[in-house]
């Protein structure tokens, strides 16, 4: 049987995640490897978890937490999310709150939401690897959002009606970005925010790495900024991705939607499609270990992964040669290094698990028209002080042969 002539066009779109085919090297013992934007697992607060599943059954919770459970997810971790929102300037309901099975699960729900074939989604350029996933399943074209500088809401509608679409939506990673580590300062959000009015087209506005700042003021989610123009959530276009899986445990696979009702009422009827609700135990655990230790928790992280970065960025200064540039972070996970033009990243990686037993994450992937192969993603957060040291040194030595 020939499968091709039974599969979805879309299928054509989709391609393996380098990232995901990388973390494969993680079980070679003699790799170095900065490839993996993942947490630390020995930072995971495994003790906090292990109490709150057997908490779960001692307290009579067993029953409930073993059942099915309502879409929209668990009513007390919803109202504990909603309080969270709060603080960071987003007044809510729990309402307001979808529980999902991590945040890539929301960027999955709302490609399909918004997005028809030749639709356009505005992107950071590079942007989140996972996010160009997503949402190609659902056939769009892909154009440029700056957090510096953007064309006039004109241009942008043009191009999107050459390739017979309309433009839907901006999706942006505000803090800390996957994969370059940097963040949107108030004037670029609220510049995305003046420019989506203009479209009237919705923002998208993924915080994964939101609690992981080390250095510098937070500064305000665009939809909290939103909410100072519009007064009320339910008049606002941004789209809040939060999610446990930087700051608790990924494998738990818990993240949320903040948005209106009149966002979160469809996304729960795709919940109820495509899985009908994420794990209830699950969620009764994060409920449990984050209303009772999540400051403890990301304190804990956010003094390890400082101390990593400024260990990689230390060594970058140390060993790289004259061409190589690189983003600093002020938190997340991640440093970006530009290469000299005539570098690939690809052809560099293939070189370094070769001759540098060294791996990295070529740029290239990042960029949703394949640009850019003079690029490259670190991650520091699962390296020790002397495998950064190792590895950078060995980066330092591959880049000085071929600059």
């Amino acid at each position: 049987m020939d499968w091709q002539n039974i599969f979805a066009t879309r299928m054509g779109r989709m391609k393996a995640s380098e990232i995901r085919e990388l973390l494969k090297l993680l079980d070679q013992p003699d790799i170095i490897s900065f490839a993996g934007g993942i947490p630390d697992p020995d930072l995971f607060p495994k003790a906090e978890f292990a109490a709150a599943f057997a908490d779960i059954f001692a307290s009579g919770q067993g029953t409930d937490a073993l059942q099915y459970s309502v879409s929209e997810g668990y009513l007390p971790l919803r109202q504990w999310i909603a309080a969270q929102m709060a603080d960071l300037g987003i007044p809510c309901g729990c309402d307001n709150i979808l529980i999902t099975s991590g945040s890539q699960q929301a960027l999955d729900y709302l490609g399909k939401l918004m997005l028809s074939k030749d639709d356009t989604a505005l992107v950071n350029w590079p942007t989140y690897l996972g996010a160009l996933g997503a949402f190609n399943a659902y056939e769009p074209h892909f154009d440029q959002i700056s957090a510096n500088s953007n064309r006039p809401a004109a241009e942008y509608q043009a191009t999107a009606n050459a390739h017979g679409g309309a433009p839907k939506f901006a999706y942006m990673s505000v803090d800390f970005a996957n994969p370059t580590g940097e963040t949107m300062d108030r004037r670029a959000r609220l510049s995305a925010l003046d420019l989506a009015a203009e479209m009237d087209i919705a923002i998208i506005e993924d915080a994964a790495y939101q609690s992981l700042r080390y250095d510098g003021a937070a500064i305000p989610p665009i939809l909290a900024l939103e909410i100072e123009r519009t007064g009320s959530i339910e008049d606002c276009r941004t789209i809040y991705c939060g999610s446990f899986s930087k700051t608790l445990a990924p494998g738990l696979r818990v993240g949320w939607v903040c948005a209106a009702k009149s966002v979160i009422q469809p996304l729960v009827l795709m919940k109820q499609a495509a899985d009908l609700h994420s794990s209830t135990i699950n969620q009764i655990a994060i409920h449990k270990v984050a209303s009772t230790g999540f400051a403890a928790q990301t304190s804990k992280i956010r003094a390890a992964y400082r101390a990593r970065r400024d260990h990689m960025l230390a060594a970058l200064k140390t060993h790289m040669p004259d061409g190589v540039t690189w983003t600093k972070p002020e938190g997340g996970m991640f440093i970006w290094l530009t290469l000299p033009p005539h570098l690939d990243g690809a052809d560099l990686l293939a070189k370094s698990l070769e001759t540098q037993k060294l791996a990295f994450v070529p740029g290239r992937a990042f960029f949703a028209d394949g640009s850019n192969g003079n690029t490259l993603r670190l991650s520091f957060s699962c390296a020790d002080e002397a495998t950064i040291n190792t590895g950078i040194g060995r980066l330092g030595n591959l880049l000085k042969s071929v600059v």
